[in-house]
């Protein structure tokens, strides 16, 4: 419906007041697109179309989806440059829209896939006003139970978030790299996930041995991916929380992007179960991915409201993890960045 003053408005050629204020909020304020592509992305369109034009209602019946309403989905995708109508009623697949392919290396589609860790994560921002109101996580209200709790009670959902966190290979790599582990015979990955890093690291250095902790499900998915790549015989499993007092002997403990999940006095437990640990003689390697000078600002600010959305966690400075590993009884001897971004401060026990 138009009023009488947009009806005068058009006739004269200038946008109506609703029209202005949407040009200028529209491009963060629409909710429409972002879930059209994550559906997209569920659905499997991009590996569906393949490199064909299929016709919206062979699609459909591939999708197992409504005709009329996948056609709707899919011109507005069209019209936002994803995807592409070659003919009326035919839709293929266009550069942007090949991002979501399964098999491409950015990951996107499980970064997006609402039916698994990265589109939950998403949709745990429908409890932002909650967060912002008290402070605390919005993922209990959203999912109904703390973040890391549902992921235990929801083993396909906690192997959607192993599975997402050792997504990204160059990304991976580019951490393994960043630390010099010349002369280190025995590294302990502290909640290490499935154990991406570590295989990382066991295939460049053959003399490393390595302790893969994590909680008990996980660290049997690590076994497996480990086991796959013919590394396994070089590591140790165990099944429990970093929480606990961690497996002593190692030259260095290394927690790659383990601490931000955590508010401060869980990161300083964490980093002090490490310290204990290393003893007087080994290391506790810290690997995040972001930090100050030099960081994307807009990207630090976007990953410290998502993780106190998700888990109660923060992004930190260079600086706010120089103090907090002090007050968990460590000395930062180093601290430099990869040139992923990825930031690496080597740690060393303060002596007692």
């Amino acid at each position: 419906m138009t009023t009488a003053e947009d009806d005068h408005d058009e006739q004269h050629g200038r946008p109506s007041e609703w029209e202005a204020a949407w040009d200028v909020l529209g491009p963060v304020t629409d909710l429409v697109t972002p879930m059209a592509v994550r559906v997209a992305a569920s659905l499997g369109l991009a590996d569906l179309m393949a490199d064909d034009a299929v016709p919206v209602e062979e699609l459909a019946r591939r999708s197992d989806t409504n005709a009329d309403a996948l056609g709707r989905l899919l011109r507005h995708l069209v019209c936002r440059g994803v995807f592409t109508e070659r003919e009326p009623g035919r839709f293929a697949v266009n550069e942007p829209a090949a991002l979501l392919a399964s098999d491409h290396p950015s990951g996107m589609r499980v970064r997006l896939d609402l039916g698994g860790f990265g589109g939950q994560m998403d949709l745990a921002f429908t409890g932002l006003l909650h967060t912002v109101r008290t402070g605390q996580p919005a993922w209990e209200t959203v999912f109904g139970a703390p973040f890391w709790r549902y992921l235990a009670a929801h083993p396909e959902m906690s192997g959607s978030f192993d599975a997402m966190m050792a997504s990204g290979a160059d990304y991976v790599a580019d951490a393994a790299k960043g630390y010099d582990w010349s002369g280190v015979r025995h590294v302990v990955d502290v909640g290490g996930g499935t154990g991406a890093l570590l295989a990382e690291v066991l295939r460049a250095h053959p003399n490393i041995r390595a302790t893969l902790v994590d909680l008990p499900d996980t660290v049997d998915r690590g076994r497996h991916y480990l086991a796959e790549r013919g590394l396994a015989t070089r590591c140790e499993f165990v099944g429990q929380s970093f929480f606990d007092p961690l497996p002593a002997g190692g030259d260095v403990y290394v927690l790659r992007r383990v601490v931000h999940d955590w508010g401060d006095d869980d990161a300083q437990v964490i980093l002090r179960r490490c310290a204990d640990a290393a003893g007087r003689h080994g290391r506790v390697v810290v690997i995040e991915s972001h930090g100050s000078s030099g960081a994307d600002p807009a990207m630090f600010a976007e990953m410290n409201l998502r993780m106190l959305v998700l888990s109660g966690g923060r992004e930190r400075t260079v600086e706010d993890y120089i103090a907090i590993a002090a007050e968990a009884g460590l000395d930062v001897a180093d601290v430099h960045r990869t040139a992923l971004g990825h930031v690496i401060l080597d740690c060393t026990p303060l002596s007692p």
